[in-house]
């Protein structure tokens, strides 16, 4: 019994979900989450880009967005890709290593984005309720001990969770989602050990509720500054900017918690997958739209950015 144990607790490869047998649905698959990510990295590279070529936009708002646009690149390159191979080439395989930077990846960016929402909750907080003081408070100094701390914050967040999750060895390989995730790994333990991660997920909804509680409470300090603004205009500009920052960050944290903390089926389950596109596809593929694309900086940072590129290229043709 023990020896059967053993050889069983020895995983070298995990299954991941298979959204199909039928070839021509892996294909469909493929493109679709090609489309999803090509789109999601061209949005926050075009950010990266905008922020880091234009002077104007050397600003802590602008430089959490542009750490912000990192995190979402690298929260979608460490589980979408993988996804898209193994449809593309008709496999389910991913090695133990390969979920290990799966997990840790993956906490590591999805905490990097939470602390840094709730930094930028903080940032607007400051700006609308105490303008005066914003050049202070967030001077380029405070602001990149902010980011560092965040970045570092998260790295040991990742660590905490990928230990807990490993320390245990596996008696089955197949993952009911398709990337490896937390929740679905742990039913799959051999020993006692993933109730050492299973509190190591209940700190981090605690954490995770701790970040939207005081969110929220900004928010609130937030709007009722922003009805005391004399002008239509400029509580529609205020409201314009800050609720869609709330509502991402509340789809966030509530699809984040609910995964975590729901029982996971022994079979593939369509809500454990909306779910999980919802947290772990969603902010970053509207985190673009809702904080740059639609801000009026950006786009004539961009519109320069392009154009000069246009302007360069055209220069290089014509061999002048």
């Amino acid at each position: 019994m023990n020896e059967h144990l053993d050889n069983k607790s020895y995983v070298s490869v995990f299954l991941l979900l298979e959204f199909s047998a039928i070839r021509e649905m892996q294909i469909l698959h493929f493109f679709l989450f090609l489309g999803l990510y090509l789109a999601i990295v061209s949005g926050n590279l075009l950010i990266i880009s905008a922020v880091a070529f234009d002077h104007h936009l050397h600003t802590p708002m602008y430089f959490f967005l542009m750490n912000l646009a990192i995190q979402d690149i690298g929260a979608v390159s460490v589980t979408v890709p993988k996804s898209m191979v193994n449809s593309l080439m008709n496999t389910r395989h991913i090695s133990y290593t390969g979920c290990v930077v799966q997990v840790f990846g993956f906490i590591f960016f999805a905490g990097s984005d939470l602390f840094l929402l709730t930094v930028m909750a903080y940032d607007r907080y400051v700006a609308i309720c105490n303008p005066l003081q914003y050049e202070m408070v967030m001077n380029r100094t405070a602001c990149t001990k902010r980011v560092a701390a965040v970045w570092i914050a998260s790295f040991l967040y990742a660590v905490l969770h990928t230990s807990g999750t490993f320390a245990t060895p596996f008696c089955s390989n197949a993952i009911n989602q398709f990337f490896c995730q937390i929740p679905q790994l742990l039913p799959l333990a051999c020993s006692n050990l993933y109730l050492i991660e299973t509190g190591v997920i209940l700190m981090g909804v605690i954490l995770t509720f701790s970040c939207f509680v005081y969110v929220v409470v900004t928010y609130v300090h937030i709007f009722s500054a922003v009805l005391k603004i004399p002008s239509t205009q400029g509580r529609k500009k205020a409201f314009f900017t800050c609720l869609p920052h709330l509502i991402v960050f509340s789809v966030f944290c509530f699809t984040a918690s609910f995964a975590y903390l729901r029982t996971p089926s022994s079979t593939p389950s369509h809500v454990d997958f909306v779910l999980t596109v919802m947290y772990s596809i969603f902010p970053p593929m509207f985190n673009p739209i809702i904080y740059s694309m639609r801000n009026k900086d950006i786009k004539n940072a961009l519109s320069k950015l392009l154009c000069l590129r246009h302007f360069s290229g055209s220069f290089t043709s014509t061999g002048m």
